[in-house]
């Protein structure tokens, strides 16, 4: 009797642990949340704010918003793409050239310095916040691996308010 009774728990759990299992899989691989932490980024994203993280498609392009791992400054950071790997970026009065030709940035909220010539490697990226006077960066962490990238985010979760692709 006991071990019809056990059988008959074992049955009923192996939905719910293959449901964790899926989860698990998931939120490892696929999709996860993220929480947005420091102003860097304003007035695209907000402290606090929560992003769901896509790891699945590692295809960048100029503007994205990208993820950094810890390995790069100890936390995640949230950046955008402004330069693609074998290209030649450079800021010189507050305009960006990539290539030597003028690339409009409708997302420098802020003062952005001139920068030298930087000419990025294969499978190099370089980034930075949208709000660039304060924004931890490719200007100071230098250039950034894709391995360094854990991917890229391009839906708000919370708040409700913000719910949806980010603009």
């Amino acid at each position: 009797m006991k071990i019809m009774k056990m059988n008959k728990f074992i049955k009923e759990l192996i939905p719910y642990i293959i449901v964790i299992i899926i989860v698990i899989l998931i939120r490892t691989f696929i999709v996860t949340p993220v929480i947005v932490n420091g102003d860097s980024m304003k007035p695209t994203l907000n402290e606090n704010e929560i992003l769901l993280l896509n790891k699945y498609d590692k295809e960048y392009k100029r503007f994205d918003i990208v993820v950094l791992d810890k390995s790069v400054e100890g936390d995640n950071l949230i950046k955008r793409i402004i330069a693609l790997p074998n290209e030649t970026l450079e800021y010189k009065d507050e305009k960006l050239y990539i290539n030597d030709k003028e690339i409009t940035d409708k997302f420098n909220f802020g003062t952005t310095k001139k920068i030298d010539r930087v000419t990025l490697g294969e499978d190099e990226y370089y980034v930075m916040g949208d709000n660039r006077s304060i924004s931890l960066d490719s200007r100071i962490l230098g250039k950034i691996n894709k391995t360094q990238i854990e991917g890229k985010v391009n839906f708000t979760l919370f708040p409700f308010n913000k719910f949806g692709k980010i603009k």
